[in-house]
C-alpha cells in the first residue's frame, strides 16, 4: 500500500477525532474517565481554537513573506489581543446576550479582505497589507468560532452547532469533488483551482441540503434552521478553499504548512472553515430578529 496513502488516512483520523472531542462533550467525558471534573468541555474547545489561531497565525506569516520591518513583529501581539477581547465574551456568556454593532463592522472587514486578494492583490505586496489582511483573514474568523456553541457549568452542557458546521464542511467538499469528478465540465475558476467545476459546487449544495435536512429533524436544539445554515455552508465553503487558493498562489506557496502529515497545514485544513464561520455567526444574529 502507498506509504502516502497509510500517512494520509492516519493523520486524517487523528484530526477528525481532536475535532469530535474538543466540539462535543465525548472530550470531557472521556477525561471524567481518568479524573472526574478534569477539563469542562469549554475549556477544550477553547485550547482547540486557540491553537488552531495560533498555527494559523504562523503559517500566514510565513505564506505572504513578511519583511524585517516592525510588522511582522506585531502581527500576533495583535492576533491576541481580538482573541483576548472575543474570550472574555466566550467565558462571560456574552455572545448569547449582546449584539454589537463592532460585531457586523468586523463581518465587513474579512468581505473587504477577500475582495482586497482577487481584485487588489498589489496592496498586499507592502508588509502593512500584510499585517492587515493576516489579522482579519486568521484572527476575525477564529475569534467569531467562539460565539457558535452555547455552554453551561451548572450542568456541563455544551451545544454541537461546530460539529455539525465541520460535518457539512466535510460533506460539502467530499460531495462536490465527486459530482465534478464524475460530472464536471465547466470550470469554476481554471487559474485558481483547475479541479472545481459549476457541476461540483451545485452537487455540493444539492446534497449538503439533503444532509442538513437530517441534521434538522434529528437535532432540534441547535441555534437556527439548518436548512439555511446547510445552503450557507454549502455556498460558501468553496469560496474559503478559493481564497487560501489564491494567497497561496499569489505568494508562491504550495501548502501553508505540514502540521497535519499528508494535508498540510492549519490554513490548508480550514480554509472553508475560515469563511464559513463568519457566514454562520451572521445569520445566527440576524436569526435573532426574525
Amino acid at each position: 500500500m502507498d506509504k502516502n496513502l497509510i500517512q494520509r488516512t492516519v493523520s486524517g483520523i487523528v484530526y477528525i477525532a481532536i475535532i469530535i472531542l474538543c466540539t462535543t462533550p465525548f472530550g470531557a467525558q472521556l477525561l471524567d474517565q481518568l479524573s472526574p471534573g478534569l477539563v469542562k468541555q469549554q475549556y477544550l474547545y477553547y485550547g482547540l481554537i486557540t491553537f488552531l489561531l495560533l498555527v494559523g497565525t504562523w503559517e500566514c506569516i510565513k505564506i505572504m513573506k513578511f519583511g524585517d520591518g516592525y510588522e511582522k513583529w506585531i502581527v500576533l501581539p495583535i492576533v491576541l489581543l481580538i482573541f483576548y477581547m472575543f474570550s472574555k465574551r466566550f467565558f462571560y456568556h456574552d455572545f448569547y446576550f449582546n449584539f454589537r454593532l463592532s460585531e457586523i463592522l468586523a463581518l465587513a472587514l474579512i468581505v473587504i479582505a477577500v475582495v482586497t486578494l482577487f481584485k487588489f492583490t498589489s496592496e498586499l505586496y507592502f508588509d502593512s497589507g500584510k499585517l492587515i489582511f493576516t489579522v482579519i483573514y486568521v484572527a476575525l474568523p477564529f475569534s467569531f468560532a467562539l460565539g457558535l456553541p452555547k455552554f453551561s457549568s451548572y450542568d456541563s452542557s455544551f451545544s454541537l452547532e461546530v460539529i455539525f458546521l465541520f460535518i457539512l464542511i466535510w460533506s460539502s467538499d467530499t460531495f462536490a469533488y465527486l459530482v465534478g469528478k464524475f460530472f464536471g465540465k465547466h470550470k469554476m475558476a481554471p487559474k485558481i483551482s483547475p479541479k472545481k467545476t459549476w457541476e461540483g459546487y451545485a452537487g455540493g449544495v444539492v446534497l449538503t441540503l439533503v444532509l442538513s435536512y437530517f441534521v434538522e429533524m434529528y437535532q432540534p436544539q441547535l441555534r437556527g434552521n439548518w436548512m439555511i445554515v446547510g445552503f450557507l455552508i454549502a455556498a460558501f465553503a468553496p469560496l474559503g478553499d478559493l481564497v487560501e487558493s489564491q494567497l497561496k498562489r499569489t505568494f508562491g506557496a504550495k501548502d501553508s504548512g505540514n502540521i497535519i502529515p499528508g494535508h498540510g497545514g492549519v490554513l490548508d485544513r480550514l480554509d472553508s472553515f475560515l469563511i464559513c464561520v463568519p457566514v454562520v455567526y451572521l445569520y445566527f444574529i440576524l436569526e435573532k430578529f426574525i
